[in-house]
C-alpha cells in the first residue's frame, strides 16, 4: 500500500505542547508522503476522552492507535508502507 492510500488521525487536547509536535511532525510528513490526516479533540467527546485523555496525542493510522505522546518517525514510515 502507497503512503496515500492510508489516512491518519491525530488525537489532540488544546495547549498540549506535545500534540502541537505532533500536528507539525504529521503535516510534514503527509506533504511529503501525501496522505489524509485529520485532528480531533479528546474533549469534544466523553468516550474518547475516556480512551484516550492520558496519553494525547494518540496517532491512529486507518483507525487503529498506532502510537501516543510521540510520532516515532521511522517506525510512522513503516506502517504507512503497509
Amino acid at each position: 500500500m502507497a503512503p496515500r492510500d492510508h489516512t491518519v488521525t491525530v488525537i489532540t487536547r488544546v495547549g498540549c505542547h506535545l500534540c502541537e509536535t505532533a500536528e507539525q511532525t504529521v503535516a510534514r510528513l503527509a506533504a511529503e508522503l501525501g496522505f489524509a490526516w485529520t485532528t480531533l479533540d479528546v474533549d469534544a467527546d466523553d468516550a474518547r476522552r475516556h480512551e484516550y485523555s492520558d496519553r494525547v496525542p494518540v496517532i491512529l493510522v486507518d483507525g487503529k492507535e498506532h502510537g501516543f505522546w510521540r510520532v516515532e518517525e521511522r517506525r510512522f514510515r513503516k506502517a504507512l508502507k503497509k
